[in-house]
């Protein structure tokens, strides 16, 4: 049997994601390098509690995403930003040549629930199964199912995009959240 690197040394390979991931959630940049960081420490200080062989991604989003709740349970506030000044500083426009313009969507996007925009990122974006999504979140399989396709209902309405009317993106993330049969491989 071929023996297992050391997960510490994963951990760097797992970066961007854990930074889009925190970005998604908290809608900030610098809370979302605090989240990393604070999730990496954590992982790190607890290594010897992730077992080899699972997936280390999962269990690094596990960490950040619970890192989030706790965070905001004990602030009890959310920074409103109705003028999309911070939003609008965290990315840049992907190149694209559809009618959709990430700042139609960024903006329907935020409008969904917390639970749908979570279960999108997990199992759209970031390529999660959705028992991998269950897991983490400590849902059933069928609620993160149904909170995905919620969610992707009520950004196809928020959108205006008629039934059946594709999306004329190219901007893969986007793509992956809006995908209608689950999880995309990457």
């Amino acid at each position: 049997m071929k023996p297992h690197k050391d997960p510490r040394d994963e951990l760097v390979d797992h970066l961007p994601a854990l930074r889009a991931f925190a970005l998604s959630l908290s809608r900030d940049g610098a809370m979302a390098d605090d989240l990393v960081q604070d999730t990496i420490v954590k992982a790190w200080t607890n290594i010897e509690k992730f077992q080899v062989g699972t997936n280390l991604r999962a269990w690094l989003f596990t960490i950040l995403r619970n890192t989030f709740y706790s965070a905001r349970r004990k602030t009890r506030r959310e920074v409103n930003d109705t003028d999309g000044v911070h939003a609008a500083r965290m990315s840049t426009r992907p190149d694209h040549d559809g009618r959709l313009a990430l700042n139609d969507f960024r903006a329907a996007f935020e409008k969904l629930p917390d639970e749908q925009r979570e279960a999108l990122l997990l199992v759209g974006a970031s390529g999660f199964s959705y028992e991998e999504a269950a897991e983490m979140t400590g849902v059933a399989v069928g609620t993160v199912k149904s909170r995905a396709n919620r969610g992707r209902r009520r950004l196809a309405e928020l959108l205006q995009l008629e039934d059946g009317e594709e999306l004329a993106i190219t901007d893969q993330t986007t793509l992956a959240v809006m995908a209608q049969n689950g999880p995309v491989s990457r």
